[in-house]
């Protein structure tokens, strides 16, 4: 597969943007270089070299309906003759806090619009500080939520640097991080009970608030135990710390209440983004009445001029009211393919003696080499998933004309079809011999 055109913007990309691409994750395309587009339609994307893609990328997760759906293209081209950015009140922003609040689990619950994921979460830890006067936040090795100093810590840490297991370390995704913000922070694994009791009991009186991903979209797609669940609501609530859940990949996509609806488990406060408005940028908090008020009343300073813009309101309106208009269908059918997805790698992989491994719900899996029957947290994977595996296998896929994620997600969107799901399991069954 030709990428010469690719290469040579590439490098003239490299003289004026830095790195040549940005956002980080880019730098690792499945390809020799990172490839430029021309333009992308459902599941499919073409390069400037004219290499035709099934894409199981889809923006990182915010294309549910697949590339540039036409239900969005005329709501936003029709909405955006009213204006861009309006630093105002409009009605729709309205209709649209109506209709996400109506889909989600919670009650007696409000909203506040941002720009992105890595934006709200922010906001979502200052709100649960501001609300118990307390310190520091628990997060969990191998769960992101954004890129910013207070957070990005332990995401995906090196074992050699993270400390114990029952007592890990902070460790910074990136050099020029303020090394104070770690103190903000208490690390723990994730999805072991005992560790969890231990972290609370380590830090009696200081734990403002529990924040993580539902389902670990971010390490093999990982849905919690029923055990290590109870156990967190039950600690939280005995330590008077709030449970956050991050559903900037889940909401929206996994069902119509998003992880909450599927897992049966109702935080205090939730993060929403991606797949809110089907690839425009948007972000959502969504919290108890008596916790939002203190954003409402400014206790809780947030800001931004982007906030409700009109174009990501408007997409956000489509977005929602297409999942309402078809109901139980839209998931079905979404999650149906991406299931059949799964069991066509597995059944491949179990006919090739591979070690290829699939973990997830549906409309979003993740994909590595482990002979493990399932991982359960970020140690788990680190100590047994060959990544450098993923990447040779990503890197011929693409070759066979099928796009997949540097990190092993596979988004599934409305877009696909039977016959790009058979042409995926078709092209694992060529790449896996040659690994």
């Amino acid at each position: 597969m030709n990428h010469d055109r690719s290469a040579r913007l590439f490098d003239k990309a490299k003289e004026l943007v830095a790195g040549g691409v940005s956002s980080q994750i880019r730098v690792a395309e499945p390809a020799d270089v990172p490839l430029f587009f021309t333009h992308a339609k459902g599941s499919k994307m073409w390069d400037v070299d004219g290499n035709e893609y099934i894409d199981f990328i889809q923006g990182m997760g915010p294309n549910l309906f697949g590339h540039a759906p036409d239900f969005i293209n005329k709501q936003v081209a029709a909405d955006m003759e009213k204006g861009y950015v309006f630093s105002a009140q409009f009605e729709q922003e309205l209709e649209v806090a109506e209709l996400a609040l109506s889909m989600i689990p919670m009650k007696d619950a409000t909203v506040r619009f941002a720009s992105s994921g890595t934006e709200i979460d922010q906001l979502l830890l200052r709100t649960m500080r501001g609300f118990t006067g307390r310190p520091k936040i628990l997060k969990f090795e191998g769960h992101y939520h954004g890129w910013m100093d207070s957070v990005n810590w332990s995401v995906h840490p090196p074992l050699d640097q993270a400390g114990p297991d029952d007592a890990p370390v902070p460790v910074g995704e990136s050099e020029g991080m303020d090394p104070a913000s770690a103190d903000g922070l208490v690390i723990c694994q994730w999805n072991d009970v005992g560790f969890l009791e231990k972290a609370f009991a380590d830090h009696q009186g200081e734990i403002a608030g529990v924040i993580m991903e539902p389902i670990l979209a971010n390490t093999n797609c990982i849905v919690p135990s029923p055990e290590f669940l109870e156990a967190l609501q039950r600690l939280c609530k005995e330590n008077g710390t709030l449970l956050a859940f991050d559903e900037v990949i889940t909401g929206f996509r996994v069902a119509r209440g998003g992880a909450q609806e599927l897992l049966g488990i109702t935080p205090d406060l939730a993060t929403y983004a991606k797949s809110m408005a089907g690839g425009f940028p948007i972000a959502m908090i969504v919290g108890r009445r008596e916790i939002m008020d203190l954003i409402g009343d400014g206790t809780v300073y947030h800001g931004g001029s982007f906030n409700s813009n009109v174009m990501s309101i408007s997409a956000t309106y489509a977005s929602l009211k297409h999942i309402e208009e078809r109901g139980d269908e839209f998931y079905d059918d979404l999650n149906g393919k991406g299931l059949r997805l799964m069991e066509g790698l597995r059944d491949v992989a179990k006919s090739l003696e591979s070690d290829l491994h699939v973990q997830g719900v549906g409309s979003v899996f993740a994909i590595s080499f482990t002979t493990k029957q399932e991982i359960t947290n970020w140690r788990d994977h680190a100590r047994n998933c060959d990544d450098s595996k993923y990447t040779r296998f990503a890197k011929e896929m693409l070759k066979q004309g099928i796009r997949l994620s540097s990190n092993g997600r596979i988004h599934l969107s409305s877009a696909h079809t039977d016959e790009d799901i058979d042409k995926t399991v078709a092209a694992a069954a060529v790449v896996l011999p040659t690994l």
